[in-house]
């Protein structure tokens, strides 16, 4: 794969068009984004998937999409099996810890299977470490592993690492925390007042106790205690302060998806401002090529620690299995499940 900037990509349709290729083989974006608009029927994904590696020149291009199971999963049946929501897999948990934590592991090894032996995706943004609070908004709700710190760390390693022993690399989200937003960021800029004490002891465990996962997805929301004036997406003090200090990520950082309604203003002005408040890579998935020209125009070259981040990351991809989960392990996931009926 020739050098990379420092962007991933969405794109419009289930097939690339001519200004697509042309421009992807220009702007060379680190990877590209799958969601329901690219979807038609199962051979047409997998030729999409080998075009977009094709365009940038290596079959282990990074191809990302959101496969949770539950309310987010980009591809259902007949595509792939239904996966339960985590808040399914923490119920397994409360009933039995140790099957709560296979269930979690093998959820990830088997949506791992679905996306790169089915399809060629090697990329899944889970696991969600986000922390439901008391009235806060639906958009994490039941994709939520439980209510406690600790359970959500548990299982979300679990889950992380059974895609990992897929050959696909988990994306944990959203740092440093979406679970107390009033809103929903594909809509509007969330805030959260909470003090730094409060987001401390609760909120940002999670992603402190899996700080060593290779990749991560910001929040677009402005914690106010933190910087009352931007969103932690192209906010310098969140990402230095807290993600690469507190909570020590040391891991490949990409923006939430540059545009969500919550971020306003020209694309290339919040790409630029999402690199150099310390994000690695910025997100940008609806497939508008205008909007794309921009986010292109303000990122730069891949380079320095972004790129070996970026590397770290691509490991996974490269090292991780290729054989077949098989059945037995479907069978085994049914029945760790049934625990709850």
């Amino acid at each position: 794969m020739n050098g990379s900037k420092a962007w991933i990509s969405g794109c419009i349709g289930q097939r690339l068009n001519a200004d697509e290729r042309a421009f992807f083989a220009d702007e060379r974006p680190w990877g590209f984004i799958l969601f329901g608009r690219n979807i038609g029927e199962p051979q047409q994904v997998r030729d999409l998937v080998a075009e977009l590696k094709d365009v940038r020149g290596g079959d282990d291009v990074p191809i990302l999409i959101d496969q949770e199971g539950g309310r987010v999963q980009r591809l259902r049946p007949p595509f792939a099996p239904r996966f339960p929501p985590a808040a399914e897999i923490g119920r397994v948990f409360a009933t039995d810890e140790g099957a709560g934590r296979r269930a979690a592991w093998l959820q990830g090894r088997l949506l791992a299977d679905d996306l790169l032996s089915g399809y060629g995706i090697n990329v899944n943004c889970l696991p969600c470490l986000d922390l439901p609070a008391p009235g806060s908004h639906s958009v994490i709700g039941d994709r939520a592993y439980a209510d406690s710190p600790d359970v959500v760390a548990t299982l979300g390693r679990a889950a992380a690492s059974g895609l990992a022993a897929g050959g696909v690399l988990p994306v944990m989200k959203h740092i440093p925390g979406h679970g107390r937003t009033e809103v929903d960021s594909h809509l509007e800029l969330p805030y959260v007042r909470a003090s730094r004490a409060e987001l401390e002891s609760h909120d940002f465990l999670p992603f402190a106790e899996l700080a060593d996962l290779p990749a991560g997805m910001t929040a677009h929301i402005r914690y106010e205690t933190l910087d009352p004036d931007r969103p932690a997406t192209i906010s310098p003090i969140v990402i230095s302060q807290i993600i690469r200090g507190a909570l020590r990520f040391d891991g490949l950082l990409m923006s939430d998806d540059m545009s969500m309604k919550a971020l306003q203003g020209d694309m290339d002005m919040l790409a630029r401002a999402a690199i150099d408040a310390g994000c690695d890579l910025a997100l940008h998935c609806n497939g508008d090529m205008t909007e794309m020209r921009a986010i292109a125009s303000g990122v730069p070259e891949l380079k320095g620690e972004s790129l070996r981040r970026a590397e770290r990351a691509h490991a996974v991809i490269r090292d991780g299995a290729r054989e077949p989960a098989g059945e037995g392990m479907r069978e085994e996931f049914a029945s760790l499940l049934a625990l709850t009926a």
